[in-house]
């Protein structure tokens, strides 16, 4: 229990400094950073899908990038940007 408080204590600060970031002009190594969960392959993804289908509208459209699912997204919904 302890060690697993310790984790939650030093992982504390990662998520409350991540984002705001605009999803529509970050490149990959911005995404990792800002979003919580999103490494530099699923930042990849949101790339690709987003040179493939055009700028994003709203936040739910990440759902459809492979490895992006509805507890990434949750975690992040206030701090993504669509536009500048």
């Amino acid at each position: 229990m302890r060690l697993t408080s310790l984790l939650l204590t030093l992982m504390a600060p990662t998520v409350l400094m991540a984002g705001p970031v605009n999803i529509n002009t970050a490149d990959a190594e911005t995404l990792a950073r800002e979003l919580n969960g999103v490494g530099v392959s699923r930042a990849q993804a949101i790339i690709e899908y987003r040179e493939r289908n055009g700028a994003f509208r709203q936040p739910e459209e990440l759902l459809n990038v492979s490895g992006i699912g509805m507890q990434i997204l949750e975690q992040n919904r206030e701090n993504i940007l669509l536009d500048d």
